[in-house]
């Protein structure tokens, strides 16, 4: 290593604190970036070159810088997403973040190689207000990063020759993998879509068209539809209601043989009186005064398994479903089927 390139070691000792304070303050701002937008990502990375690796860098290429600040890659930054279009949302963000230097930059996924999947990451030579060095943020996502590891590890850089017949099957590899970046993207956007027509036919009442499923379900108790029922049931000993999720009923309400939103709304519209009359019974000699959110459908649910001839066994069901089985289902099915016995919808 010539005498120039060590003055640039020197100094790179002598700014090794700056950098360090810079790595922290990188690292804090994207993340904090990150949260505030409600972005996911697979990491956050951060790394300062080492002083062998900057040591290997002026050795094959001292002559190219004037000075330190010329090297754009001793603090490096790395942000890793699950979805290709999170790395086109992040960078619109660190624009406004960071000052680009647009001339180093470069946005790899451009340049559309035949083996180049991998390395399409989004690089960019960012400054951070406040400091003369510059920093290199690069963007990639999941499979674009197990890629570049994994063909670095397999030949890339190595200085050995792969054979052709390897290459080929590792740019066939590269092929299919980009196919799959694409449409995990796609078949996310796909499904939000799909959430938002959902949500836009429940707000209109157009159950019958929704598909009973977890996230059709869900977007239905967005809309709180067995609220009326509990008010009902509370004001029996005016009793506060207590807030518990309810997807774990979807279960039992395919049991039931619920296979839209419509037929829980009509299950719902069915048996609310007898769930209500099950409900006084059970509560009427008693002095609770605080009840589940889910007292209103769990008796819905209770009151259309014995309509439809379902007896102890078929409650017996329902508790292993939303219990899990355990020896205490066997009793509470049996004094519910007591509970009920002497209710109009039982003659």
């Amino acid at each position: 290593m010539d005498l120039h390139s060590e003055f640039i070691l020197e100094e790179f000792r002598g700014a090794k604190p700056v950098f360090e304070k810079m790595q922290v303050e990188v690292k804090r701002i994207l993340q904090e970036t990150l949260e505030r937008n409600g972005l996911v990502v697979t990491a956050i990375e951060t790394r300062i070159k080492t002083e062998e690796s900057l040591a290997g860098k002026l050795a094959l290429k001292g002559a190219k810088y004037a000075t330190l600040s010329d090297i754009t890659d001793i603090l490096g930054a790395r942000i890793i997403t699950f979805y290709t279009d999170d790395v086109d949302r992040i960078a619109a963000m660190a624009e406004q973040l960071f000052e680009i230097d647009w001339t180093n930059s470069v946005d790899k996924r451009k340049l559309h190689q035949l083996d180049s999947f991998g390395y399409n990451s989004l690089h960019y030579i960012c400054r951070l207000p406040g400091y003369d060095y510059r920093f290199e943020l690069q963007l990639r996502t999941t499979l674009q990063h197990a890629w570049a590891s994994i063909n670095h590890d397999t030949g890339y850089k190595s200085g050995v020759e792969i054979p052709r017949e390897y290459m080929r099957r590792i740019n066939r590899l590269a092929g299919l993998l980009e196919i799959a970046d694409d449409e995990f993207s796609h078949i996310r956007t796909e499904i939000n879509d799909y959430r938002r027509r959902v949500q836009q036919l429940v707000q209109n009442g157009q159950l019958d068209d929704v598909q009973l499923d977890g996230d059709t379900f869900r977007s239905y108790l967005n809309v709180r539809p067995f609220d009326k029922l509990n008010r009902r049931i509370a004001a029996i000993n005016q009793a506060e209601v207590q807030e518990v999720p309810l997807i774990r009923y979807l279960a039992v309400l395919k049991e039931l043989g619920c296979s839209s939103l419509g037929d829980v709304a009509r299950l719902r519209n069915l048996y609310e009186e007898d769930a209500y009359a099950l409900a006084r019974h059970q509560l009427g000699n008693t002095d609770l005064d605080i009840i589940s959110s889910a007292v209103g459908l769990q008796n819905i649910c209770i009151v259309a398994t014995l309509s439809q001839g379902g007896g102890k066994n078929g409650l017996l069901k329902l508790f292993d479903i939303l219990n899990g089985h355990n020896s205490d289902n066997k009793e509470l099915a049996e004094l519910t089927y007591q509970q009920a016995a002497a209710l109009p919808f039982m003659k």
